[in-house]
């Protein structure tokens, strides 16, 4: 039985599958719960089975408040992987939320069980981890998807296309920035979930840049269109001493030499979904702030200031309705845009299950392509603070 409807309409809303697809949890801190919920509300996935942890009492404990059967609650993610292909109902697929260390290792098992992966990000912490997983994904055919979720929010699919469509005209400038405060106390960095983001064995060379600055990155291309070629950063620990930084500034250069601002840390106060994206054309600008997602500001040089707001209609276009689940005035958040990167997952996992081509343009979800490049993002940060804030190359 097929997966797609008979009558698959590319140019409509995502269709319902015939059932929804069996999910597997890899790791189980708070973002697997977050992201868990978000999986279920898009009612294409049901949560089966978790390694969460690796002592076996823990893991069917936590497998418990997921609803998971204590019979495919695994110690390891090898144990999970070699289970879950010989169980008659296996996973399609799993969530890997793990810390950043574990990621390659975890990718690769399932990948080489043929069960498609979404990876939290950093994908891996080295460039090398992350090339491997490329070309295992390419190997294999399984789906990989990488959790840039920021992609996922339907302002953002609008301000692509306006873009997309020259909208702004020639871009000459692109600033992003993810300005944070829950850092500021020193007391933090003694809770169990920031712990391993600031030990660089666990989170790697970066803890800002790795975690916060990757969003803002992928954000500035997947909406410019434009690859990020060069850049010079500056690491900085504004706050407590730490092993790594808490803040990091980096002037940009994107293809065709268009220049830029990136710049996050996570000792801002007043700051907590801070993520800012601006761009400037020819002929325009847009702007959009995580913490009014609602809204994409779209200002065309010489006519009157435009405010599209996220909602069915008046402006907004058929591509970013499939991503829009209420009407205008009733606010989605980011629990919904999870929802509609787990959505796009479910469709690309259920084309390779019926062996179905996708148009391309129809899903936007971040791949292990957009991953790799997240890493390389990364380490060239690295080599230009350690060169004393020199331009590098991607």
């Amino acid at each position: 039985m097929t997966l797609f409807p008979d009558n698959l309409n590319f140019d409509g809303p995502f269709p319902r599958l015939s059932r929804r697809l069996r999910l597997g949890i890899v790791g189980g801190g708070r973002i697997a719960a977050t992201q868990a919920m978000a999986a279920r509300m898009s009612d294409h996935w049901e949560v089966v089975a978790g390694a969460l942890s690796s002592s076996q009492e823990s893991a069917r404990s936590r497998a418990a408040e997921f609803r998971i059967a204590p019979d495919r609650a695994y110690a390891s993610f090898e144990e999970m992987a070699a289970a879950e292909t010989r169980h008659s109902e296996g996973v399609d697929a799993v969530m890997i939320t793990t810390p950043n260390h574990l990621h390659h290792a975890a990718a690769r098992a399932f990948l080489n069980a043929g069960i498609d992966v979404l990876c939290d990000k950093p994908l891996t912490n080295e460039v090398s981890e992350a090339e491997d997983l490329v070309g295992l994904t390419s190997a294999s055919g399984c789906v990989f998807g990488v959790s840039y979720v920021m992609s996922c929010f339907p302002m953002v699919r609008q301000a692509r296309q306006i873009v997309s469509e020259g909208g702004l005209g020639r871009i000459n400038q692109i600033h992003v920035e993810f300005l944070q405060d829950w850092m500021t106390p020193e007391e933090v960095a003694d809770a169990p979930h920031v712990k391993w983001r600031l030990d660089p064995s666990k989170t790697g060379k970066t803890s800002c840049v790795g975690d916060i600055g990757t969003h803002a990155a992928h954000l500035a291309q997947f909406v410019s269109g434009l690859p990020l070629t060069d850049l010079r950063a500056e690491f900085h620990v504004c706050g407590a001493p730490k092993p790594v930084e808490d803040t990091f500034f980096a002037w940009t250069r994107h293809a065709g030499e268009v220049p830029g601002t990136l710049m996050a840390t996570r000792l801002a106060p007043g700051n907590r979904g801070g993520l800012r994206l601006r761009i400037f054309g020819s002929e325009g600008g847009i702007e959009w702030d995580l913490e009014k997602a609602e809204q994409l500001r779209f200002n065309r040089f010489g006519e009157a200031d435009r405010t599209i707001s996220r909602g069915h209609g008046h402006g907004v276009s058929p591509a970013t309705e499939r991503l829009v689940r209420t009407g205008r005035g009733f606010p989605e958040g980011i629990i919904e845009a999870w929802g509609n990167l787990y959505t796009e997952f479910a469709m690309a996992v259920a084309a390779r299950k019926d062996g179905l081509r996708i148009p391309e343009g129809w899903l936007g979800m971040p791949t292990v392509a957009d991953g790799a490049k997240g890493v390389q993002f990364i380490e060239a940060t690295v080599r230009s603070n350690e060169a004393g804030g020199e331009w590098v190359e991607l």
